[in-house]
């Protein structure tokens, strides 16, 4: 290893799009930085998804660098918004020349971000590679199937996303299994986590919500599946009412969400001392509220990651998951939609006899050294080959 960086051999362009993205570069831009010799980064922002307040709480909760190139493409349609991202970044390629692209997850952003790459003859570095839920409903399985296809070089969070990719045809030498980025985040955060009280009251609810022996539970719900019809909507918002008389909860309400429950007439659901509505929190208050909670029931992919590392029971009401190593090692139930399947396994985790599960493989808070280290040996390798 050379002990500086090539001169002639360009960044590798990072790019974060929406709110998962921003928990997962973190630790990888600080892994680069304090690589020796130290990778040289862009940290690229398509602005996907962005709100002001929220995006600058991130950036400072975790520490990360303002981005460098920020595309503000903006909300739009699935189609519009990939192709609005590929416009603006073509000639940011064009300038910067990178060495490689690297991408994280699964949003419209990463898929955007590769097919230029693709295009251009540049490599493309998946993060958080083959992952599947096998729903090809869902847009994000669309946008990691693509992805993976492209990619050059495809690190992965857990041994069975090896095994998707190879039915898939993708070759074993692209591979590195190199364990979980988000959980690099939860360790180097969790000393940072702000006070659940703090959060509550922040958020305009009484912290004595929380205060009693019974604890209390963490909800999240925005998954259009859950939220964009009526009954299931309000099927759901039901069963919340019906366990939060037994255990209080604190539901960080989407603003989907928010806007459905107005638009749908089912305010009368949530109207109880016993569920508080707080806005979207940062980062750093949803971790202390999982922490200190009894249970999750949640719709989020992150969120299942989390509470295992967490050793929290977490309820996912989704009918399938593209991270089946927290259901099948860590502390995740699928429930789906299933009101009597929500109704049970609460009580069952309320009863004592919720999943304690366990911290998988490679879950140690260093999957961003590793892949500093690897990728800094496959640049320099082909920079010494010429390509």
């Amino acid at each position: 290893m050379p002990e500086t960086w090539p001169s002639d051999l360009g960044p590798v362009i990072c790019v974060v799009g929406a709110r998962p993205n921003f928990m997962k570069m973190a630790p990888i831009l600080r892994a680069f930085a304090n690589h020796a010799p130290a990778i040289p980064t862009l940290l690229l922002h398509t602005g996907q998804h962005y709100d002001r307040d929220m995006n600058d709480r991130l950036f400072e909760d975790l520490r990360l660098p303002q981005p460098d190139i920020n595309l503000e493409v903006g909300s739009g349609s699935h189609a519009v918004q990939t192709a609005e991202v590929m416009k603006r970044f073509e000639p940011v390629l064009d300038e910067r020349k990178p060495s490689c692209v690297l991408v994280v997850g699964d949003v419209n952003s990463t898929l955007a971000c590769t097919l230029v790459a693709a295009k251009k003859n540049i490599p493309v570095v998946h993060v958080e590679a083959g992952l599947r839920s096998y729903d090809r409903a869902m847009p994000e399985e669309i946008n990691r199937v693509l992805t993976d296809q492209i990619a050059d070089l495809l690190y992965t969070t857990e041994r069975s996303a090896a095994d998707n990719l190879t039915r898939e045809g993708i070759a074993a030498e692209r591979v590195r299994f190199v364990g979980n980025v988000m959980i690099d985040s939860l360790q180097d955060n969790r000393q940072y986590a702000r006070s659940p009280t703090t959060t509550i009251a922040t958020g305009g609810g009484d912290p004595a919500l929380i205060a009693g022996p019974e604890g209390y539970g963490v909800v999240t719900l925005h998954r259009p599946s859950n939220v964009d019809t009526p009954d299931v909507l309000a099927s759901l918002l039901g069963v919340l009412r019906e366990i939060s008389a037994r255990l209080p909860l604190v539901f960080a309400l989407h603003p989907r969400t928010r806007g459905n429950i107005e638009r749908f007439g089912l305010q009368h659901l949530i109207d109880t001392p016993r569920m508080l509505m707080l806005p979207p929190q940062g980062y750093l208050e949803m971790l202390g509220l999982m922490a200190d909670a009894r249970i999750v029931l949640t719709d989020s992919g992150g969120l299942q990651e989390e509470t295992t590392a967490l050793g929290i029971p977490c309820l996912t009401m989704r009918e399938n998951t593209e991270r089946p190593i927290t259901v099948e090692q860590g502390t995740n139930t699928m429930v789906g939609r299933d009101i009597e399947a929500i109704r049970q396994q609460t009580a069952e985790t309320l009863a004592g006899r919720g999943k304690s599960g366990r911290v998988p493989e490679l879950w140690d808070g260093r999957a961003a050294e590793r892949i500093a280290t690897d990728l800094a040996g496959w640049l320099l390798d082909r920079h010494a080959a010429g390509c």
